[in-house]
């Protein structure tokens, strides 16, 4: 008897332990985006030092990252500099994607529906005549979207990418620099490991992807994206957030997936935006 009581303690300790593990959220791994860009500077090009650094960094080399660009913004991609990147972006395994077709930063939500449709088509024509590629994703300009624009973007074949933690660091000009990179992301990641414990995450070949927003034309970012991505790491340990065994992704495929799996399709859904952005339009 004795025996068998042990026999039978370790059967529901070893059921036991299985239910835990398999009732604990997939791990997560960091998808890295970047908005506004690519940047037109003939020398010091932010975008180009990304890039660069996404390549070859101490953390994890052929880091993949989704780019939503501006195709038409008079200092970016509407120069021959700017074409020239979305092209390297491609052409290195980067997801590129939209962000806008205008010469100016605007506001999906404020236009008309047909201006925002003739701009998603130029989007489109326009990363087509670049890459070859149509582009599945879009991301709303000051995060501003409501029915009428995911429906024009479902109607152009691009589904809407938000995020999960943002560097706040949309200022390009005048002050761009930040003092609270740790904490900020700190957190962020804080609130977002609630969803993820919670299973509320969605899952991609096997990882919960966590959305990272920068900003690949402010110059400190470029200057720090190594150090954003240590930070990333870092506040990822302190709260317990267990990293896939490749915290970013290097696979172009399984990262443009993971960014669908995690795009967001009912406008009622309401999920919180970065910063003052999530008190103006939620």
């Amino acid at each position: 008897m004795p025996v068998l009581r042990s026999h039978l303690l370790a059967v529901s300790l070893s059921l036991l332990l299985n239910a835990a593990a398999a009732a604990e959220p997939a791990p997560v791994r960091f998808l890295l985006t970047f908005d506004d860009g690519p940047a037109a500077a003939a020398s010091g090009n932010p975008t180009v030092h990304i890039l660069e650094t996404l390549a070859h960094n101490p953390l994890q080399d052929n880091i993949k990252a989704v780019f939503f660009t501006q195709t038409r913004a008079w200092h970016g991609g509407g120069t021959d500099v700017g074409r020239a990147l979305i092209k390297r972006e491609y052409d290195e395994g980067h997801v590129v994607a939209l962000h806008s077709a205008t010469t100016f930063h605007s506001n999906h939500r404020l236009m008309s529906r047909q201006a925002l449709d003739e701009s998603m088509q130029n989007g489109v024509d326009d990363l087509v005549s670049v890459t070859g590629a149509a582009p599945k994703l879009v991301r709303p300009p000051f995060w501003a979207y409501d029915a009428g624009t995911l429906e024009s973007y479902h109607q152009h074949g691009m589904q809407m990418l938000l995020t999960d933690l943002s560097a706040n660091d949309g200022k390009i000009y005048g002050v761009n620099f930040s003092w609270h990179k740790r904490s900020n992301m700190l957190t962020h990641l804080a609130e977002t490991r609630k969803r993820w414990a919670a299973g509320a995450m969605p899952v991609s070949d096997g990882v919960t992807p966590v959305v990272v927003t920068f900003h690949d034309v402010n110059t400190y970012t470029s200057r720090h994206i190594q150090e954003y991505m240590e930070i990333l790491l870092d506040v990822a340990h302190e709260l317990d957030v267990p990293l896939a065994a490749k915290p970013f992704y290097d696979d172009h495929d399984e990262l443009e997936r993971a960014a669908l799996a995690a795009s967001v399709s009912d406008p009622n859904t309401k999920p919180r935006l970065p910063g003052l952005w999530n008190w103006l339009w939620n």
